[in-house]
C-alpha cells in the first residue's frame, strides 16, 4: 500500500471534516466563468515522506512524474522564467506575450549573490554547500523577495527549501533531509506534483552530494480544496491505495545540471484512472 495515498487521504479527511471556508469573504481566486473561486482550507498541515521507504507518489490518480521533474528542472537547474523553456503549458495562463512570468521562480535561482566565497546563486550555494559544510544549519533558498513581487506575475507558492544532513548511526555516507514551504496549496490539483517534484530534487542533490536520501517533510501554510473540486476530492479518497512504485534514477549521472526529465522513472506505477477536466482556479 502506497504511504503517500495514505497521507494523501488523511490529510483531504481533515481538510473537509476539520477546516474552515471562505464561502462569502472577499477571496481573490477566480474561476474562468468570473465566479468567486471558494475554498475549505485547513491552516499549518504538516506532512512527512520518508524517502527511504517509498517514492511519494499517489496511486489513487496518475501524477505525471517526466512533466513534474520537468518543471522542477525548468527553476532549480535551467533557472528560467520563461515558458517557453518548458515541456508543458502548465505555466501559460500567468505568461506574457513574451512567454516570461516576471521575476518569479527560476529568476530569483539565477541571481548572484556575494558570499566570502565568491558570487553564488542559491542552487550552487546549497550544492557547495552540501559538499563542504554539510552539517551547516543555514543551508536553504527563498524565492519569495519582497522587492520584486510587484513584478512577479505570481507569486511563489512553494517558495523555500532547507536542506538539513544527519549522520545515522553505523551509516558511511550522511542522509540529506530538507523541508519544503508553501504559503499556499490547491489540494487536488498540485498536492502530490509539489510532492513529486521535490523528493526527485532531494534524491538528485542526494545522488550528486554521494549522500543517502532521507525524510521530505511538507509544510503547508493554507492548504485547501476548492468548491468545486469537492466531489472530486471525496471520489478520489474513497479509492483504495494501490502498492508503492520503485523510483529509479539515472545512476550515471553526478552532477546536477546533466539531469533531464528523462532520468528519472517509475517502475511498477499501477494508478487508479485519472480524474478528468480538473478547473483550475486563477
Amino acid at each position: 500500500m502506497s504511504l503517500a495515498d495514505v497521507t494523501f487521504i488523511n490529510m483531504c479527511k481533515d481538510i473537509l471534516e476539520n477546516g474552515t471556508s471562505t464561502e462569502g469573504e472577499k477571496v481573490r481566486p477566480h474561476w474562468q466563468d468570473g465566479t468567486p473561486a471558494y475554498t475549505i482550507k485547513k491552516f499549518g498541515v504538516v506532512n512527512r515522506y520518508d524517502l527511504r521507504k517509498e517514492f511519494p507518489i499517489l496511486t489513487l490518480r496518475k501524477t505525471a512524474l517526466k512533466s513534474a521533474t520537468d518543471e522542477m528542472l525548468w527553476i532549480w537547474q535551467q533557472k528560467s522564467n520563461n515558458v517557453h523553456d518548458l515541456h508543458s503549458h502548465i505555466w501559460d495562463e500567468w505568461a506574457d506575450e513574451d512567454g516570461s512570468i516576471g521575476k518569479a521562480y527560476g529568476y530569483q535561482m539565477s541571481v548572484k549573490h556575494k558570499y566570502k566565497e565568491g558570487m553564488m546563486d542559491q542552487v550552487d550555494r546549497v550544492i557547495y554547500d552540501l559538499k563542504n559544510n554539510p552539517f551547516s544549519r543555514r543551508i536553504l533558498t527563498n524565492i519569495y523577495v519582497h522587492a520584486d513581487l510587484s513584478e512577479m506575475n505570481l507569486y511563489p507558492c512553494a517558495y523555500s527549501m532547507t536542506f538539513n544532513v544527519t549522520q545515522r548511526p553505523g551509516e558511511d555516507k550522511l542522509t540529506l533531509n530538507a523541508i519544503l514551504n508553501q504559503r499556499s496549496q490547491d489540494v487536488l490539483a498540485a498536492n502530490n506534483w509539489n510532492v513529486v517534484q521535490y523528493a526527485v530534487l532531494v534524491h538528485m542533490l542526494a545522488q550528486v552530494t554521494d549522500m543517502n536520501v532521507g525524510e521530505l517533510v511538507h509544510v503547508i501554510a493554507d492548504a485547501h480544496i476548492y468548491d468545486r473540486h469537492i466531489p472530486l476530492i471525496k471520489e478520489l479518497i474513497a479509492r483504495e491505495p494501490l502498492p508503492a512504485p520503485t523510483f529509479w534514477l539515472n545512476p550515471d549521472i553526478h552532477d546536477f545540471y546533466k539531469f533531464t526529465r528523462n532520468d528519472v522513472r517509475v517502475d511498477g506505477y499501477e494508478t487508479h484512472p485519472q480524474i478528468e477536466n480538473i478547473e483550475v482556479a486563477i
